[in-house]
């Protein structure tokens, strides 16, 4: 290889690893076949990515991660929090998934995530007289261990916990939400005290996912929508609106300069129609052009933002009770392809981000609808919606990738997801005589027929769950 052909790759790397200083992306494991944990660090390495934010301490995960260098949100879940509140269970929390890995060449930990959205109404107050003793005993324990001054707890919330009256719906109106404001001073306050970020998830897609009427431009960052003029200040896009809007919360209460990290924010791919690739590749490109020259929003202009991208990979175990779309979040396909090209520099240099390496599949084979197999056909609806409430059938939705199937390719669909997520055992695929296997890809142009892919994980959908059974009981035992 020539000089000049060195120089040229060198040039096309430092492009592709450019990215945005403040910008992070959510790893979440919701999947009936995650990827190996080394697999998604080196992904991470491969793409430039310096910062993660996941959802527990798993220690599969954190070995993965040491000796990366990539900055990590580590986090309690919300159902882990009833037990923050005593200290010495958070004392021995930070010692095993904190203090345990603070050593040189170990894993560069920078957050604590106490909880994940504990206010959102759906949960109904449970979380409520919890939340802020475990944040300050976590604190406390990080203090005591001597790593309080570069580790600190956060508590990731959703953007519902402020808001701006009906009457009045400007940013500048802003304010923490009637039911929860006392707490919410309590919260920003002790953050404040501790020199740790309020961090907040904004989702643009849900705006207009929740309003047929919300203006499609006005998710975007390069939309020509009809402005919203605050004192004089234009807000053309929804994201800008709604972090000004927590500006303004935070200085009804005394703290408008509290530093704010954006925990969560993205667009999904598929599970609704205005979940498609098209919009996610627009709206993060919008988001990194900004980050890249700091433009910061109208209320703290020309400022750093620290954003975490939600999120790397799609999970296929995730709750639909949001909505399909729940499982289509990932810039990356479940095993790692990326979906789109991106612009991680900000300066029109679209390019596909490297994909996984080293990933295992599942055998070339599929299972699909038998209408000669000699199975009862009156049993073919109760035998795809099995299929379907036991795996992820969400690409078949209105709008989805997999709406144009016709009903014999829908029966196919549901039952090759089933067994794919039953890693293709034979008696899989049966379905009272209605499905066979078949070595020939049903995929069509627009609907990708899965093959799964060889995961560590054996526990499957249920590993998370596991994970924190198991956290908890060292907690208690040891």
């Amino acid at each position: 290889m020539s000089a000049y052909q060195i120089s040229i790759c060198l040039i096309v790397v430092g492009i592709c690893c450019s990215w945005a200083d403040g910008l992070g992306v959510n790893w979440g494991t919701m999947a009936t076949h995650p990827l190996p944990p080394k697999i998604v660090v080196q992904l991470l390495k491969d793409n430039g990515i310096r910062k993660v934010k996941i959802f527990d301490a798993d220690a599969a995960t954190m070995n993965a991660l040491a000796g990366s260098g990539i900055e990590v949100m580590v986090a309690i879940p919300n159902n882990m929090l009833g037990y923050m509140i005593d200290y010495e269970t958070a004392k021995k929390w930070v010692n095993q998934n904190v203090t345990r890995y603070n050593f040189q060449g170990g894993v560069n930990i920078k957050y604590v995530a106490v909880g994940n959205e504990p206010f959102l109404t759906t949960y109904n107050g449970s979380f409520l007289n919890l939340t802020l003793p475990a944040l300050q005993n976590v604190q406390t324990a990080l203090n005591n261990a001597g790593i309080g001054d570069t580790i600190k707890a956060t508590v990731p919330l959703n953007a519902d916990v402020y808001n701006s009256p009906v009457s009045n719906p400007v940013p500048s109106a802003g304010r923490f939400r009637a039911d929860i404001n006392d707490l919410m001073t309590e919260i920003v306050m002790f953050l404040n005290q501790s020199g740790a970020p309020f961090t907040v998830n904004i989702y643009p897609f849900l705006s207009l996912y929740d309003n047929a009427n919300f203006p499609v431009d006005y998710a975007f960052f390069d939309g020509t929508s009809t402005p919203v003029v605050d004192n004089g200040i234009q807000y053309t896009n929804v994201f800008d609106a709604n972090f000004d809007t927590l500006v303004s919360a935070l200085n009804a209460v005394g703290l408008g300069n509290l530093p704010i990290i954006v925990g969560e924010v993205g667009w999904p791919t598929d599970g609704d129609i205005n979940a498609k690739v098209s919009y996610a590749q627009r709206f993060y490109n919008g988001l990194l052009r900004r980050l890249t020259v700091n433009r910061g929003t109208p209320l703290r202009p020309n400022q750093y933002i620290e954003v975490y991208m939600f999120s790397l990979i799609d999970e296929d175990a995730k709750s639909i009770d949001p909505g399909n779309f729940e499982r289509h979040w990932g810039i990356f396909k479940y095993d790692g392809q990326p979906k789109y090209a991106l612009d991680p520099s900000g300066q029109g240099q679209n390019m596909l981000p490297v994909a996984a390496k080293g990933v295992q599949y599942l055998p070339q084979k599929w299972c699909v609808f038998n209408p000669n197999g000699g199975g009862d056909m009156s049993k073919l609806g109760d035998n795809i919606n099995y299929a379907c409430s036991r795996s992820d059938c969400t690409a078949l939705g209105y709008g989805s990738t997999c709406n144009g199937l016709d009903a014999n390719g829908n029966a196919s669909f549901a039952f090759n997801m089933y067994f794919q997520v039953q890693n293709q055992m034979a008696q899989s695929c049966f379905f009272q005589g209605l499905a066979v296997e078949t070595t020939q890809n049903p995929s069509t142009a627009d609907c990708n027929f899965t093959i799964q892919i060889v995961s560590s994980a054996s526990a499957g959908s249920f590993a998370p769950l596991l994970m924190v059974f198991v956290s908890v009981l060292a907690l208690l035992l040891f």
